[in-house]
């Protein structure tokens, strides 16, 4: 178990990222406004017992120090991350394009199994929290405090339980928001477009920062 100091200093790090919007928070939130909490909370389950069980698994199996020695796998997921975001937005610009055409057209119907699958794909292909859980986190590992597969099975499960409580708020907000602007069909479509366009520009950035040869440096 790492010491108290290095776990006051995980957790503070861990409240920063978690107030840090990214592709995550932007996926719960357009769900939540375009289809309400449900679908915006079970986009959350996607992304923290779903994929956040695999992605514990994969930090406990030493996938951090496989990441470590090949930068370039974690920029491949970088890619994938980034065309997944490019392609969500587009969908939700054309989504919006669509329904201007017609008088108050609801938002686009998402099932169950929809939600929780995006939900899933969009954290494990989400460098921002790749990046914290296999190069940052490891680094609160202390080898003397017993056995590291342990205390990364630890701090990657706080990393997880943080999300419930940032991305679960955020559900339940977004989803306030959109049955106020359910009552405006109008201000719906103007809103999907405006979180398309940020969810495009969130795509092309992760696409520029994988492409620099800084960011390469910056995982390892």
């Amino acid at each position: 178990m790492p010491d108290a100091s290095s776990l006051l200093t995980f957790i503070l790090a861990l409240l920063v990222l978690e107030i840090t919007p990214g592709p995550d928070m932007m996926l719960v939130l357009a769900r939540g406004i375009g289809q309400g909490r449900r679908i915006a909370l079970l986009t959350v389950v996607g992304m923290v017992f779903v994929a956040g069980l695999m992605q514990v698994g994969l930090l406990v199996l030493g996938v951090a120090s496989l990441l470590k020695a090949y930068p370039a796998s974690l920029m491949l997921l970088q890619w994938a991350g980034a065309a997944y975001l490019l392609y969500l937005g587009a969908r939700m610009l054309a989504s919006s394009l669509r329904g201007k055409a017609k008088t108050a057209a609801p938002a686009r119907a998402v099932s169950d199994w929809t939600a929780i699958r995006e939900g899933t794909i969009n954290s494990l292909t989400n460098p921002k929290s790749l990046l914290f859980m296999f190069a940052f986190l490891p680094q609160f590992v202390d080898p003397a405090a017993g056995p590291i597969w342990l205390q990364l099975a630890i701090l990657g499960t706080l990393q997880k339980l943080a999300g419930i409580l940032s991305l679960g708020s955020v559900a339940l907000a977004s989803g306030t928001v959109g049955q106020f602007l359910r009552r405006w069909p109008g201000l719906l479509a103007w809103q999907q477009r405006f979180t398309g366009l940020v969810m495009v520009g969130l795509g092309i950035r992760l696409l520029v920062s994988a492409a620099s040869p800084s960011s390469a440096r910056a995982a390892v």
